[in-house]
């Protein structure tokens, strides 16, 4: 296109919805200042997921995926059950054929899965897992060997008292067992030892340690959900 083709730019006209005098301007800045003001605190009251808390900005670390399927969630949690597995292992938290993880399946919330008693924490892998109801009955996964009994009986208590809980960790590690001797409560002392602030922590004054009893006597007003492993525990 030849040069004297192109048109000139006409000025355009003043805007009628932008402001043209001081006072326009002032009106504007303080009618956009209430609605900045409007939306910030519609903001602070939606409560923020734990991820937004810990992220600046606009951009959010991702959560927990989603699945087109219950058999792909299940493998999932499976796959991410057996890697604590491995992580307890090398952390040193087991203490032979003690402690366990338990994870309540996805499609059905009244079971749970378990690993397999006498497999070695470092050993197990997604598919050793065993699938058990609340009364105790293997239903599912591998079945060559049995859950624990008093896993089972710590972590369906869990599972059926707190229907929040997805996944529940028993373990005898070295610090919490050395710990645990003091029958003290965690202090606040740093904020990595806050996980444990208030109710997220007690210690049992009395212990009534029938690891193979799903009742088990209790003195008025003292809470457990069905026994006790260790003196005391926290």
């Amino acid at each position: 296109m030849a040069p004297s083709a192109i048109a000139e730019p006409t000025p355009m006209a003043p805007s009628k919805d932008k402001p043209t005098t001081a006072q326009e301007k002032k009106e504007a800045e303080a009618e956009t200042g209430t609605i900045i003001t409007a939306t910030q605190t519609l903001a602070k009251d939606q409560p923020k997921t734990a991820l937004q808390l810990i992220s600046q900005g606009d951009t959010t670390l991702p959560g927990i995926p989603t699945f087109p399927s219950y058999a792909a969630h299940r493998q999932w949690m499976l796959s991410k059950m057996a890697l604590a597995f491995r992580v307890f292992a090398r952390k040193g938290y087991t203490e032979g054929m003690s402690g366990h993880i338990s994870v309540r399946d996805p499609e059905n919330p009244h079971t749970f899965w378990t690993n397999p008693l006498s497999k070695h924490f470092g050993l197990l892998k997604a598919s050793d897992m065993i699938l058990v109801d609340y009364d105790g009955n293997a239903i599912g996964g591998n079945r060559s060997l049995p859950a624990n009994a008093a896993g089972f009986l710590i972590h369906s208590a869990v599972h059926k008292a707190r229907p929040d809980v997805v996944a529940a960790c028993h373990t005898h590690s070295p610090y919490g067992k050395a710990w645990s001797s003091f029958a003290r409560r965690l202090e606040m002392l740093n904020q990595d030892v806050t996980y444990f602030y208030g109710e997220a922590q007690a210690v049992y004054e009395v212990c009534f340690c029938y690891a193979l009893l799903s009742e088990t006597p209790e003195p008025e007003g003292f809470f457990s959900f069905g026994i006790i492993i260790g003196l005391p525990i926290y």
